[in-house]
């Protein structure tokens, strides 16, 4: 199944502010214009009202744009006309002709601010232009110069702030994309340490196991024999199944018993079919049993059950041995049995004592 990529930062930062800034645009420019009418002269009542009209409009209109992402730049010329009719009727609906009208100043301010989180400098710079012609025109040189650099310097601000989140979002994505490549890095590690270690327990069990046999046994091990060990490593090291197959548990084990080298009694219990990997696991570490109980236990017989579970027990009645006391040389236990079925998501337990003979527990998966 193909992985879903996260969604980045910057494009989840971007997205919140496409969402959000003209909605919130709307709905304090509105409250503000409510205001605006209330301070309105009673003879220009019906121009204040239609104002407020227009700005309930914009707002319903930019709540839609954030909220669907369609008709954003209809809200963005409703947002334009909405702050020019209030700038240019601004001493039509200020008490005083005289005073600078804080409706006008406020409507054109926040409208320069929030702009530049939502549009580009080529889009901002000429609306905001246009907006402190139309403001400015009516004023004094003093009054229209304070409006200008107080609307230039925020709409900076506002700019500088949106680029500064913007470049951390970035740097937060670096970031993730770098421990993301370190985490893969790691897991590739990881799996081929666990590789290696299948390739020395599969070694163990093939190669060095016949080598150590032959030595052992000198002479008595005829050229016939050695064949027949040569020929089961071969099908050992080329049997393995594909990923992602599924393989019948006793099929696989009554294999391993047909050509064990003690007789098993052999007691099963129904298991479904299981994950290739898992079986491949069990088998080898079933057979790595079966030949330590041929060199070490000192008889010929053994018992084996399988339990639903999956729980496949493995005992001898030999001499036995002090797991404690293995020398760390000895990888037969450690990595034939222990790490190889850690590896497939199951669990060994190696259980023997001076002539109370041994029993290896294989369990999948583990807990």
């Amino acid at each position: 199944m193909p992985s879903v990529r996260e969604p980045s930062v910057e494009a989840e930062f971007l997205a919140v502010v496409g969402r959000f800034a003209g909605p919130a645009r709307g709905a304090g420019l509105l409250v503000i214009s409510v205001f605006g009418v209330l301070a309105t002269p009673s003879d220009a009542l019906p121009l204040g009202f239609g104002l407020l009209a227009l700005a309930l409009g914009t707002a319903v209109a930019e709540h839609v744009a954030g909220r669907t992402g369609r008709g954003r730049p209809v809200a963005f010329a409703l947002t334009l006309l909405r702050a020019a009719a209030i700038c240019g009727t601004q001493f039509l609906t200020a008490p005083e002709a005289a005073e600078l009208n804080q409706w006008a100043l406020n409507v054109l301010t926040i409208t320069a601010i929030t702009l530049q989180w939502e549009w580009p400098p080529r889009v901002t710079v000429p609306a905001v232009v246009c907006l402190l012609a139309i403001e400015v025109a009516p004023l004094g040189f003093e009054d229209g110069l304070s409006v200008v650099l107080r609307v230039l310097i925020e709409a900076t601000l506002a700019r500088g702030a949106f680029l500064l989140l913007l470049r951390t979002t970035r740097r937060v994505d670096h970031l993730r994309e770098r421990r993301a490549r370190l985490a893969r890095e790691e897991s590739l590690a990881l799996e081929r340490r666990r590789q290696e270690r299948e390739y020395l327990a599969v070694l163990h069990d093939t190669a060095a196991a016949t080598f150590l046999t032959v030595a052992q046994r000198g002479e008595t091990a005829g050229p016939a024999e050695v064949a027949e060990y040569a020929r089961r490593d071969l099908a050992i090291l080329t049997g393995e199944s594909g990923p992602g197959s599924v393989v019948d548990l006793e099929t696989s084990l009554r294999g391993v018993l047909s050509q064990s080298p003690v007789k098993v009694e052999a007691r099963w219990a129904p298991v479904p079919p299981m994950p290739a990997s898992a079986v491949l696991a069990l088998v080898r570490a079933v057979r790595e049993a079966l030949t330590n109980i041929d060199r070490h236990a000192g008889v010929g017989e053994a018992r084996l059950t399988v339990e639903d579970g999956v729980r496949v027990t493995v005992r001898d009645d030999g001499r036995g041995f002090d797991p404690a006391a293995t020398p760390a040389q000895r990888r037969g236990v450690r990595e034939s049995l222990v790490e190889r079925m850690a590896a497939a998501g199951g669990r060994a337990t190696v259980t023997s004592a001076p002539g109370a003979g041994t029993t290896v527990e294989l369990v999948w998966p583990d807990g």
